[in-house]
């Protein structure tokens, strides 16, 4: 039987709408982005992680570089700006806001699609999610309510 963590990574990345994620992060008060990274690139990252018991303790996925890592993305990576760009406490959409507004000259809003409907935007016609280094990929409750197949005990 396949084990929880690896079920959610399948689940997500068989249902996503897209497989292409720009990736951002702060490094010595820089903000940065890759883009154009593939799931299997993204993977590298990902951590097994719990919400807390309040919120009812459901096992998730999130992505975690450590700073070395972050450190060996830079040469890849586009540099945004001072940190002080991402001005919204959640950190995944102010880094939206920047990447739209700086890439397609769109003004951005926030919504919420499901990652199984469409990606974050499309910049030069091709549709990414955008991913905050710490973010959650996924997690159970949501795998288990829209797509339960995936998770057999």
């Amino acid at each position: 039987m396949m084990n929880i963590f690896t079920a959610l990574i399948l689940a997500y990345h068989a249902e996503s709408a897209t497989n292409v994620y720009w990736f951002g992060f702060i490094l010595h008060h820089v903000l940065y982005v890759v883009p154009g990274m593939t799931f299997e690139t993204l993977s590298k990252f990902f951590k097994l992680d719990r919400a807390s018991s309040s919120r009812g303790g459901y096992t998730k996925v999130r992505i975690k570089a450590s700073v070395k890592e972050l450190a060996e993305l830079v040469p890849l990576a586009i540099r945004l700006g001072s940190e002080d760009l991402l001005k919204k406490p959640n950190k995944g959409e102010a880094l939206e806001e920047v990447l739209k507004e700086r890439f397609t000259g769109e003004r951005w809003a926030k919504d919420d699609t499901p990652f199984w409907v469409a990606g974050d935007m499309v910049i030069d016609g091709v549709s990414v999610q955008v991913k905050f280094n710490g973010a959650e990929l996924t997690n159970e409750r949501t795998i288990r309510r829209h797509f339960p197949g995936y998770l057999t005990e």
